[in-house]
C-alpha cells in the first residue's frame, strides 16, 4: 500500500467531518436552488378551442445516463453564507480561525458568485492548502559535517523515541552510519524503546543510568561519534513541560557541552509534535522555539483521532520546515512530507489523477 493510501485511509478515519461537511453544505444549497417555482392558476379553456395535452415531464436519467454524465452533480453558489460555513468546517478540522479565514478568502478569489460542485470545492481547497505548505515541505537536510548532530525535542508522549528509531533505521538502510544517544535519562521506557529500535536497525544506542545528567551523555556520545566517524548522531531529550525553567536549563547545558566539541552542533533541532493535540501544537512550537533553536518539525499520529488541519496552521503561522509525518507504528509509516498528497487526503480527494 502506498503512503498516500495509508494517509487517506488512516488520517481522518475516525474524526474528520470535512469531507461529509462539504457534501452536506453543497447539497443544502443545491436543494434551495432546486425549490419549485410557484405554479400558475389554471384558466378554463374556451369551449371553441381544442384542448391540447400537457407535455410530459422529461424522464429522469437512468443509471446509464448518469454514467454518461447527463445527471450533473449538485452545485451551490459560493456566497458569503457558504464561505462562513466553509470557515467553520475548516476550524473544526483544527486549522484554526486565522488560517481558516485566509484559506476561505483565497478560495473565493475568482470564484465568488459561481456555482461549484463538491469536487470543484475540494480541488480548490487542496490547491490552496498545497500552496501554503509547499514552501515548508523539506526533507531533513544532510550536511557534510561528520557527525551531523540531530537534537530531538518535544513533550513526553509526542512520539520522540519512535521517530528517532524510525529515522535512524531509514538512514541506516540508506547507507548512513547512525548512533543514538538516549538522552531522556529520566524515563526508563524511552531508553528501552530506543534500544529495541537500535537492535532492529543495527544502530548503537548509548545510555546512562536512570537520572544521570543528560548533558554528560550527549558529550560522551558526540565524542564517540567523532572518534568512530559516524555520519549521524541523534540525541533524544526529556520533554517535561511542568517546569519549563528546569527543561530550559537542561537543554541549554546540552547545547553548551556539545559546542565544546563542535561549535556548529546541533546541526538540526527537530521538534516532534503529536497531531492529536490539535491547536495545542501551536503553543508547543512557541515554547520549544524559546527553549531550543528549532529548525524543523515532525508530525506524528495523523491516524486515529487527529484531524490534521493543525499542520496547515503551523505552516501558515511559523513557516518551519516539515520534514516528515507519521500515520502508524511501522517503520514505513513515517515518510517525507508531501504537500499535495497531504492536501488531497485532508479534503478527501480519492485520487490524484
Amino acid at each position: 500500500m502506498s503512503f498516500f493510501k495509508k494517509l487517506k485511509e488512516r488520517m481522518f478515519r475516525s474524526s474528520s467531518k470535512l469531507d461529509e461537511g462539504l457534501e452536506a453544505l453543497v447539497d443544502e444549497g443545491a436543494d434551495e436552488d432546486r425549490a419549485p417555482a410557484p405554479s400558475r392558476p389554471e384558466m378554463p379553456a374556451p369551449e371553441s378551442r381544442p384542448q391540447t395535452p400537457e407535455p410530459a415531464a422529461p424522464a429522469k436519467p437512468g443509471i446509464l445516463g448518469r454514467m454518461l454524465g447527463r445527471d450533473e452533480a449538485p452545485r451551490r453558489v459560493l456566497d458569503d453564507e457558504m464561505l462562513e460555513s466553509l470557515e467553520e468546517l475548516l476550524i473544526q478540522a483544527d486549522m484554526g480561525v486565522e488560517t481558516a479565514m485566509r484559506v476561505s478568502a483565497n478560495l473565493a478569489e475568482g470564484r465568488f458568485g459561481r456555482k461549484l460542485s463538491v469536487r470543484e470545492i475540494k480541488q480548490a481547497l487542496a490547491d490552496e492548502i498545497a500552496r501554503i505548505m509547499e514552501p515548508v515541505a523539506k526533507p531533513l537536510p544532510l550536511y557534510a559535517a561528520r557527525p551531523q548532530v540531530v537534537l530531538v525535542v518535544g513533550v513526553n508522549g509526542a512520539g520522540k523515541t519512535t521517530t528517532i528509531g524510525k529515522l535512524a533505521s531509514q538512514f541506516r538502510a540508506a547507507g548512513k552510519s547512525v548512533m543514538i544517544a538516549a538522552g531522556d535519562t529520566f524515563r526508563a521506557a524511552a531508553v528501552e524503546q530506543l534500544q529495541v529500535w537500535g537492535q532492529r536497525a543495527g544502530v548503537p544506542v548509548m545510555t546512562a543510568p536512570e537520572g544521570s545528567d543528560p548533558a554528560s551523555l550527549a558529550y560522551d556520545a558526540l565524542a564517540r561519534a567523532k572518534a568512530e566517524g559516524v555520519d549521524l548522531l541523534m540525541i533524544d531529550t526529556a520533554g517535561r513541560l511542568q517546569n519549563r525553567a528546569d527543561l530550559m536549563e537542561e537543554l541549554a547545558k546540552i547545547l553548551r557541552v556539545l559546542r565544546k566539541l563542535d561549535p556548529e552542533a546541533p546541526h538540526n533541532t527537530l521538534l516532534v509534535l503529536d497531531a492529536t493535540t490539535g491547536q495545542n501544537a501551536l503553543s508547543q512550537v512557541e515554547i520549544f522555539r524559546k527553549l531550543a533553536d528549532v529548525s524543523g518539525l515532525v508530525m506524528t499520529k495523523l491516524d486515529g483521532t487527529a484531524r490534521g488541519g493543525v499542520l496547515v496552521a503551523l505552516a501558515d503561522r511559523f513557516g518551519l520546515p516539515i520534514h516528515a509525518i507519521g500515520v502508524g507504528e511501522q517503520i514505513d509509516d513515517l515518510q517525507a512530507f508531501d504537500p499535495e498528497e497531504f492536501a488531497a487526503a485532508l479534503v478527501g480527494i480519492d485520487d490524484q489523477a
